[in-house]
């Protein structure tokens, strides 16, 4: 069965970008909480926040 919308749902054309320091931010926590290293990597991916290229 398909789950129907609701009045909170938010339109993807309504979400804007994070701030790169928040990014890191988010990075940092599910780091410091995940139980090994391929948990972080997917739970960093289901956010959209996964390791990108680092600035040099």
């Amino acid at each position: 069965m398909a789950a129907k919308g609701s009045a909170n749902d938010i339109a993807d054309d309504d979400l804007e970008p994070l701030a790169d320091e928040t990014a890191r931010q988010a990075q940092r926590v599910v780091a410091a909480y995940a139980a090994d290293a391929d948990e972080c990597r997917m739970l960093l991916a289901m956010l959209g926040i996964g390791a990108g290229p680092r600035p040099e």
